[in-house]
């Protein structure tokens, strides 16, 4: 088999893997080296100045001993399967940046023989490129579940990120669809790494040459829908895993039926995206509006409202905090009001110092002010013409939201095309 063959199925295998979608480390050229690392982030992903990027994903090898039921890699599948070698993939990624296809790699893997052996292969193939290759861009490698913490280290002193999958959120959704994982096989290597950080970030401050230890953090992928979990219960360990290992990102996947199991649940409409999306809002709510899993959701409401944002949906179940004057509420407080972001909370702390924030300053400062304005009084004035009734402010939230307007696409051949006053064809 060809390196092109190999590159159209490994390639192939590792799309389901979303957990690469940001670098977060910047990195300079250096003389003999080529490349370097923007911050931004990768993968067919949007940077803050608009430009799109990306890089190499791919699977070492999508041979694997385990037999996860959600996973198209797993043994007991009849599909092609591929292996690269650490030369093949130094090539690829070298040829491909030359020819400014990519900015970086992410590299993961099935397991081959044994978690240790194929984070030695791993490990072979970045050093290679890093060394003999002298690739300085941006590499992203899976680590291996039950690999060994010295191997870890090693990979972790070349790439720019590692992550692990958790995939499901509780022991008893791993032992159901993945029997060959287990939690602590997942959170012990992960645990590592968040000390090994916080240890170089420690060494940095006091030596200069320290060696640098996976620069950019990790993050891992937790799968929606492939077992009967809450969205109270994915949110939880998503939370846990923030406050325990300082995750960079937690990636959410919406489950795909790509086997056929009669353990995994049969999805007959399409994949469940909006609790894929609902549950990427919720996480900005914990990342950067200081919001508690636990006052997102609870256990008599495990699940996102389907036509609201958790943001609102917080706010309509908490209706006796509002509304909220603008000109006294703290910085905390404004960020939980519906259509204050991060930007507009602090242009709004910044502006009130010398003068009185009026409602019609509001949208000037970036305030989705058609959501806000059933939340808010400016100068002690409430500016909605409607109840305040949580009923009555939810269905305008979901008109809002869910505005849909049922317009078919004309046929160019219709024979019955609505003409437009004053236009001729």
């Amino acid at each position: 088999m060809n390196v092109s063959e190999k590159l159209e199925i490994l390639s192939d295998a590792a799309k389901y893997d979303v957990s690469c979608a940001s670098s977060g480390v910047s990195r300079n050229a250096k003389p003999g080296m080529l490349g370097n690392s923007v911050k931004a982030g990768i993968c067919h992903s949007f940077t803050s100045d608009g430009r799109c990027i990306s890089l190499l994903k791919i699977l070492f090898s999508n041979y694997c001993v385990y037999d996860c039921k959600f996973c198209i890699n797993r043994k007991s599948n009849d599909i092609r399967r591929a292996t690269f070698t650490p030369k093949e993939i130094c090539e690829l990624t070298y040829n491909f940046y030359l020819r400014n296809y990519i900015e970086g790699l992410f590299l993961s893997s099935g397991i081959i023989i044994s978690p240790n052996h194929t984070m030695e292969l791993l490990y072979k193939t970045v050093y290679t490129l890093r060394h003999e290759y002298n690739f300085n861009g941006y590499i992203h490698v899976k680590a291996i579940p039950g690999a060994d913490s010295d191997l870890i280290d090693k990979v972790g002193r070349i790439v720019d990120r590692m992550s692990i999958n958790v995939e499901l959120p509780t022991e008893n959704s791993l032992k159901l669809l993945a029997p060959d994982k287990s939690k602590q096989s997942v959170f012990t290597p992960m645990k590592h790494i968040s000390n090994k950080i916080i240890q170089y970030n420690r060494d940095k401050t006091i030596y200069k040459s320290t060696p640098s230890f996976v620069p950019a953090g990790q993050s891992t992928q937790l799968i929606v829908g492939a077992t009967n979990d809450t969205d109270l219960s994915m949110l939880k360990i998503t939370e846990a895993m923030y406050n325990k290992f300082a995750l960079k990102r937690v990636y959410f996947s919406a489950y795909v039926p790509i086997n056929s199991d009669p353990l995994l649940p049969a999805i007959i409409n399409k994949p469940p995206m909006l609790r894929e999306h609902r549950l990427y809002q919720a996480d900005f709510l914990l990342r950067f509006y200081k919001f508690k899993a636990n006052e997102i959701l609870n256990e008599s409401n495990p699940f996102f409202n389907k036509y609201i944002d958790p943001k609102a949906q917080w706010a309509l179940n908490n209706l006796n905090q509002f509304p909220i004057e603008v000109n006294k509420a703290s910085y905390e407080m404004l960020l939980r009001i519906p259509g204050i972001g991060v930007v507009s909370a602090k242009r709004i702390i910044a502006n009130r110092k010398y003068s009185k924030i009026f409602y019609d300053d509001l949208q000037k400062m970036g305030v989705v002010v058609k959501r806000a304005k059933y939340f808010v009084t400016c100068d002690g004035k409430y500016h909605s013409n409607m109840p305040f009734v949580p009923e009555v402010i939810e269905t305008q939230l979901i008109l809002q939201t869910n505005n849909k307007i049922n317009v078919d696409q004309i046929s160019f051949f219709s024979k019955n095309i609505p003409m437009l006053e004053g236009v001729r064809i």
